[in-house]
């Protein structure tokens, strides 16, 4: 059998989060085989994964984007486990992706519970209002479906990613979800922030 190359090595940590160490034992023990290795690393490392899930996210990376024109732009704060997959492109890719659609869709609060109280209480009492001339037995109903719509709209998480032809109409949280499942890591959208001039 040859020898296990670093570029393999890389190959492999990039695919799942995994020491240096216990990625070339997999690859030597899986005779160089990247999927069998993979297979062999998700094995030993499910009580892993399941301990990290619950661990804090404190390394990460700040991406930025500035709109053409520089009129619009938006700074995002994207926390993971470990420095090994904040430098991971697909990371950094998807905080940039984060950042672009911080910019163009303006979002109010990154999940549910973040929305202010007294702008969701706005709304509620808008969806009441226009609620209000329908039958009783579905006012609630109508309530809970704006309010909902409203969500969709202004939740970082809830929100379809603008750019619909790369990433296939998933919302920001699907994406991230996604890209957790990948690295075994807990990814978290920390905080954003969006720049308009004179806004």
């Amino acid at each position: 059998m040859s020898a296990i190359s670093a570029k393999d090595v890389k190959a492999l940590r990039d695919r799942t989060g995994a020491g240096m160490l216990a990625c070339r034992d997999a690859l030597s023990e899986a005779g160089g085989d990247l999927d069998k290795a993979v297979e062999l690393l998700r094995t030993r490392g499910e009580a892993q994964a399941a301990k990290r899930a619950g661990e804090e996210a404190r390394e990460g990376v700040i991406q930025s984007y500035i709109h053409a024109g520089n009129r619009i732009g938006a700074l995002v704060e994207i926390d993971c486990q470990t420095d090994f997959v904040a430098r991971n492109e697909k990371f950094v890719e998807f905080a940039r992706d984060v950042a672009l659609h911080v910019a163009a869709s303006t979002p109010l609060a990154i999940s549910d519970e973040d929305v202010p109280a007294q702008e969701r209480e706005r709304e509620e009492r808008i969806a009441i209002e226009q609620a209000a001339e329908r039958p009783e037995n579905v006012r609630e109903r109508i309530v809970r479906g704006k309010l909902d719509k409203w969500l969709d709209e202004v939740v970082l998480l809830r929100q379809k990613h603008v750019n619909e032809d790369k990433h296939a109409g998933k919302t920001i949280e699907e994406l991230r979800a996604a890209l957790a499942a990948e690295t075994r890591e807990n990814i978290v959208i920390r905080r954003f922030s969006r720049f308009a001039v004179g806004g």
